[in-house]
């Protein structure tokens, strides 16, 4: 099973190793790809879930699926806006407990800001130190804390999605991704 795994893990992200070989910025154009193909799952995670699901937790002390949303879209705003420098022109402004179209609205203008901004990202400034959470950081760790991050959101929405008898989109097969 490890095995299978691991082959698995592997041939996924062939295509990302593959193209970031050819590229003079191989290290950005992966973030991008990553960021792309992520905010497309996300955002159909967002949308699979049912509005009324939106205050569902798995237990009381973890968030419910609302505050990952708009926990999630605003890690994007602020991760993005450290690793380009820049700050969104408009920022949506979401509680949770806003409703399920206010909250992927947010999530997809959180997606747009960052295609937008690391659009302007190459390989030549991953060594400049950018603001952080807790103070300046290289770009490229910001940029890596960013895949972890959107990794780490959907793995989480996933499971919230099954325990409510839903498949997550990268379980829905080839033709919803």
């Amino acid at each position: 099973m490890k095995r299978f795994l691991l082959c698995a893990i592997v041939a996924a992200c062939m295509p990302l190793a593959v193209s970031a070989q050819s590229s003079s910025n191989p290290v950005s154009d992966t973030v991008k790809k990553i960021v792309a193909q992520r905010a497309k799952i996300l955002t159909a995670a967002a949308e699979e879930m049912p509005a009324d699901k939106y205050n569902f937790q798995p237990t009381p002390k973890q968030m419910t699926f609302a505050h990952l949303i708009m926990h999630l879209q605003g890690s994007n705003f602020g991760l993005c806006s450290a690793i380009s420098g820049t700050k969104p022109a408009e920022r949506p402004t979401v509680s949770d407990t806003d409703g399920k179209d206010k909250l992927v609205d947010a999530l997809k203008a959180s997606f747009d800001f960052c295609n937008d901004a690391l659009a302007k990202i190459d390989d030549s400034k991953l060594g400049e130190s950018v603001p952080f959470f807790r103070g300046s950081q290289p770009r490229a760790a910001v940029m890596i804390t960013l895949t972890n991050d959107l990794f780490d959101h959907y793995s989480q929405a996933a499971m919230y999605l099954r325990l409510n008898g839903l498949l997550p989109p990268t379980a829905q097969g080839r033709q919803s991704m």
